[in-house]
């Protein structure tokens, strides 16, 4: 179904929005796309100072979402009754990442004692503001270091899931 969105999204998009083909990530309940802007030029503040060229990226971000705000909600829309899953929107400038709109969606988990003793000891120092919030950071952070491995997983789960679709069900039908 990944592929599937993919295509659909690299058909669907204006071919201006975004230098190349924007990063489409997938789960069972949103699809984000985030696409790279083009660079800022030199007109528009992109030789002066860092802090200059910075504000000027954040600048063409903030136009960007404003000039495609009509367009991007018709085609999540579309998407959305299409695919069944919402859709979330951000671009890239420099090394600038913005996310116009996300997801929050809650998820139940069971914990014992000294795994709520990790999220009560990240709220009492104040890295958290409650435990959601506590589990949410450590979720990205271990993200963040088994990425690599994470990646490999999701592409052999992509790889058995091809398989399955390929079993005898469906070469019967």
């Amino acid at each position: 179904m990944s592929d599937e969105i993919t295509g659909w999204f690299t058909g669907r998009l204006p071919a201006d929005w975004y230098d190349g083909t924007p990063e489409i990530t997938v789960d069972r309940d949103q699809i984000v796309v985030v696409g790279t802007l083009p660079e800022v030029t030199a007109e528009e503040g992109g030789d002066q100072s860092p802090q200059a060229r910075r504000e000027a990226e954040h600048g063409r971000l903030a136009r960007f979402r404003e000039d495609t705000r009509e367009q991007r909600m018709r085609i999540a829309r579309e998407a959305e009754h299409r695919f069944g899953r919402k859709v979330a929107w951000g671009a890239t400038l420099g090394d600038t990442t913005t996310r116009f709109t996300t997801l929050s969606v809650p998820v139940m988990t069971r914990l014992r004692q000294p795994e709520r003793l990790v999220l009560d000891t990240l709220v009492d120092a104040g890295v958290a503001r409650s435990r959601s919030d506590a589990l949410a950071w450590c979720v990205r952070l271990v993200g963040r270091h088994t990425g690599d491995w994470l990646e490999e997983l999701r592409q052999a789960m992509q790889q058995v899931s091809e398989v399955r679709d390929r079993g005898p069900e469906a070469a019967a039908g």
